[in-house]
């Protein structure tokens, strides 16, 4: 995949793979000591039940995907579902 700015990352949404609006795009999550990035942070789609979708929520009640399961990152950024 290429480099991707993060400003251009901000407020998108994120889609799986399957069609599934999960929600926006909240935050993104690294490794301090080698600048890598672990997780995007999903703030969950209101329409959507979390428990339907067999996605793990965090204590704030966001999903945390890992960033090895972005597909594309185009009007939305779809990961493998």
């Amino acid at each position: 995949m290429s480099d991707i700015l993060a400003e251009n990352l901000s407020g998108k949404a994120v889609m799986g793979s399957d069609g599934t609006e999960l929600g926006m795009l909240y935050n993104i999550t690294m490794n301090l000591k080698t600048g890598e990035l672990s997780s995007l942070v999903v703030e969950p789609d209101e329409q959507i039940d979390p428990k339907t979708v067999d996605l793990e929520l965090d204590e704030d009640g966001h999903f945390e995907l890992p960033v090895n399961r972005v597909q594309a990152v185009k009007d939305y950024i779809v990961v493998q579902r």
